[in-house]
């Protein structure tokens, strides 16, 4: 895989489709570039202001954003003046193009695609549905790989995600594997503990397929229009060309600041950060970058999993929520030490 010919690859992607992206990615990332620290003061009846609209406009998603991610939003220094905060007009914009996207992306139905596709063919919302049906297992195909999942977090309390590029198939169902991201994402952000908001990502690049660049600016779209101000840092090991030419065709999409999130490294040295990083130091470093940590016996390869219900979903989704409360609160326990 070394010697792939990234003209090749190039031509499955149009400048069109390059430039459409570039375009949608800079309308939602306007200010990016502006500091993130000196925050400013937001008052508590700013904040009722922001959640009564929120409520409003979104009754059935509101609650997905937390009072320390809106306050961290609404925070923020403002683009055309950063010695002053971000008007309330223009933080409520900013997070209504979040919860607009969430709705037009079917991210509050996510979770319920899973129940779906855990269960039988002829449970009666499959029976009444089978487009909804065919969608549910999609999904679950993206997740049985078992290249996505939250593991543990960070001595911040930030949780880590940990993705698996052996694990992606090589000719992936792009929609299917935007909604597993959603999904999963979703499933981290709402097990975070109280005044987090970002997570990290730790990736084992070795042995990734090729590339598929529509899915990748899709990813990248969905990191930016849905999730901004998510992603604290992203940690990619070992370094091989179809790494390099992933970068080299996302960071020109990229906004500034999110490109700077972005740390490549070869293993030895990627460890050593993740003892720095990790909640367990050594202990939390994962048998695939030279540690003692077991992921395989939670997250085992497909051919290796069982059908979790009576449906199609083998990934162990329901389980994975479970143990990552439970670090959640031993991070926040440690915290009163």
């Amino acid at each position: 895989m070394a010697n792939l010919d990234e003209k090749e690859i190039d031509a499955t992607v149009s400048a069109e489709e390059v430039e459409k992206a570039k375009n949608e990615i800079a309308q939602e990332a306007d200010d990016d570039d502006v500091p993130a620290s000196g925050d400013f003061e937001v008052t508590k009846e700013e904040m009722s202001i922001i959640r009564a609209e929120l409520a409003c406009e979104f009754p059935e998603d509101y609650e997905y954003l937390s009072d320390a991610y809106v306050k961290s939003v609404a925070s923020k220094p403002y683009s055309k003046d950063p010695t002053v905060r971000r008007p309330l007009e223009y933080t409520m914009e900013k997070l209504t193009h979040v919860m607009e996207w969430r709705e037009g992306a079917g991210a509050p139905e996510m979770e319920q695609l899973v129940h779906l596709a855990n269960g039988p063919e002829t449970a009666p919302a499959a029976v009444e549905d089978p487009a909804k049906l065919a969608k549910a297992k999609a999904l679950a195909t993206s997740l049985n790989n078992g290249s996505l999942y939250w593991h543990g977090f960070t001595k911040e309390g930030k949780p880590v995600l940990w993705i698996r590029c052996g694990r992606k198939p090589w000719y992936p169902n792009v929609e299917a594997e935007v909604n597993a991201l959603i999904l999963i994402a979703d499933a981290g952000i709402k097990c975070m503990p109280k005044g987090i908001t970002d997570f990290v990502v730790i990736s084992d690049s070795a042995s990734p397929p090729p590339p598929v660049p529509s899915f990748m600016i899709n990813v990248l779209k969905a990191l930016v229009r849905g999730y901004p101000d998510r992603l604290n840092v992203l940690l990619s090991a070992p370094v091989s060309s179809i790494i390099q030419f992933v970068m080299n065709l996302l960071l020109p999409l990229m906004p500034g600041r999110l490109a700077g999130k972005f740390i490549l490294k070869d293993i030895d040295d990627a460890r050593k950060i993740m003892k720095d990083w990790l909640m367990h130091g050594e202990d939390d470093v994962p048998t695939f970058f030279g540690g003692p940590s077991d992921h395989d016996a939670l997250y085992p390869d497909e051919s290796y999993s069982k059908n979790q219900g009576q449906g199609c979903l083998k990934f162990d989704y329901f389980g994975m929520i479970e143990r990552l409360r439970e670090s959640a609160k031993e991070w926040e326990a440690s915290q009163k030490k």
